[in-house]
C-alpha cells in the first residue's frame, strides 16, 4: 500500500519519474513525544555524494534511504524501525499534515519532488491518511514550475497553493509583524513540517526555514527592509506558526551561495544534503555557515562584509523570541 501510495504521488506530482518499489511495515509503535532535549540543540546533516548517480538529477531511491538515516540521526535512535518510529514521535493518526515547500526559485531551487514524495510515503507508514497530507506553497501555478502537479480533492495527497483557498480575513499580529495567513495553515493543519531550500537572498543574507514562513502570509513584501530583521523573527513567534511546528527538513540537494533568491546555476553547487532539526533557528545557523564556507571557497566576501548578514537569526534566539539557538556552543552538529 505503501510504496503505491509513493507511486501515486510520483505520477501526480511528477509526470514520468522513476517509480520507487520499498517496503515497509505497519508494526505498532507507541506515539511518543520527541526525544528529551540535550542542553544543545541537534542539526543533523546527511550527505551523499553518489544522491544523484550517473546522471543529473536526484536518484528517489536515495533520497528515501538519505531522509530515513537523518531522521534516524536526529532522534538518536538504531531501532531497525526508525524510519517509522521517528515520524511516530511527530504525527498521530488523525493528524493533518502540512509540507510548507519552497517554489519561488523554480526547478532548478526549489525543494525537490523526491524528497517529498518520501516524507509522504514515511507519513503515511505513521498512520497518517493520504488525504490529510497536503503539500503546499503560496502559488499553485509556481509550484507547477517546479515540478508539482496540483491535486485538489480525493484521497490522495493534496498538493496546491494559498491561492486555491484565500488568507483569513482578520490579522494575525505579533511584534512588528502583522499579516493575513493561509487558510490551509490556520484550517487545514494541525502538523507544519518545514521544507525549505539553502540559498543565498540578497537582501536577508540567506533564506533557509524561518524566512520560508514568508510564504504563508498575504504581505511578505512589506517585510524585507534592514534584511528582513526583526520580521523574520516576529512572523515565527505567530502563535498560529509556532504552536504547528514540528519539523524542518531544509532541501540541500542543489544549494545557492550568491545571487537568491531567484535561481542562478551559475552561483549554485550540489551539496547532495539535508539538514533536519526541530530547532529551526539552530538550523538556519548552520545553513548560513555553510554557505559562507562555500563563498569563502569561491573567493566571495562574507555576508557581513557584503552588509546582508542575516541578523534576524540572532533576533530569533533573542530574550523575546527564544525560537531557538544560534550559538555554536549551544548546537550539536551530527553529520552522517
Amino acid at each position: 500500500m505503501h510504496s503505491n501510495s509513493r507511486r501515486d504521488f510520483l505520477k501526480q506530482a511528477l509526470p514520468g519519474a522513476a517509480l520507487l518499489c520499498v517496503g515497509g511495515t505497519m508494526e505498532t509503535l507507541a506515539a511518543a513525544e520527541p526525544a528529551a532535549a540535550s542542553a544543545k540543540s541537534r542539526v543533523v546533516v546527511a550527505r551523499d555524494e553518489q544522491l544523484r548517480g550517473t546522471g543529473s538529477t536526484v536518484d528517489p531511491q536515495r533520497m528515501l534511504a538519505l531522509a530515513d538515516r537523518a531522521m534516524q540521526a536526529l532522534f538518536g535512535s538504531a531501532h531497525p524501525l526508525v524510519q517509522i518510529d521517528a515520524w511516530r514521535r511527530l504525527v498521530r493518526p488523525g493528524d493533518t499534515v502540512s509540507l510548507k515547500v519552497n517554489t519561488l526559485g523554480g526547478r532548478g531551487i526549489s525543494t525537490n519532488v523526491h524528497l517529498v514524495a518520501a516524507i509522504c510515503e514515511r507519513l503515511q507508514e505513521a498512520g497518517v491518511k493520504a488525504g490529510d497530507i497536503l503539500v503546499w506553497d503560496r502559488d499553485s501555478s509556481e509550484m507547477e514550475r517546479a515540478g508539482f502537479h496540483i491535486v485538489a480533492g480525493g484521497d490522495r495527497v493534496q498538493c496546491y497553493g494559498t491561492d486555491r483557498v484565500g488568507y483569513e480575513q482578520e490579522l494575525s499580529a505579533w511584534g512588528s509583524v502583522g499579516g493575513c495567513l493561509s487558510k490551509i495553515l490556520t484550517r487545514r493543519t494541525s502538523v507544519l513540517i518545514n521544507l525549505p531550500v539553502l540559498k543565498d537572498h540578497d537582501g536577508a543574507g540567506v533564506t533557509i526555514a524561518l524566512k520560508n514562513m514568508y510564504g504563508v502570509i498575504h504581505n511578505p513584501n512589506k517585510y524585507h527592509p534592514n534584511g528582513c530583521n526583526p520580521y523574520v523573527a516576529d512572523l515565527n513567534m505567530l502563535p498560529e506558526i509556532r504552536s504547528r511546528m514540528r519539523l524542518t527538513i531544509c532541501d540541500a540537494t542543489t544549494a545557492m551561495y550568491e545571487g537568491g533568491p531567484g535561481f542562478k546555476p551559475e552561483h549554485s553547487w550540489n551539496a547532495n544534503a539535508l539538514l533536519v532539526s526541530t530547532d529551526p533557528v539552530a538550523l538556519d545557523y548552520t545553513g548560513w555557515k555553510l554557505i559562507e564556507r562555500k563563498r569563502a571557497e569561491k573567493g566571495l566576501k562574507t555576508l557581513k562584509a557584503e552588509e546582508r548578514e542575516p541578523s534576524y537569526i540572532a533576533t530569533a534566539a533573542d530574550g523575546d523570541h527564544r525560537l531557538g539557538a544560534n550559538d555554536s556552543k549551544m548546537i550539536s552538529i551530527v553529520e552522517v
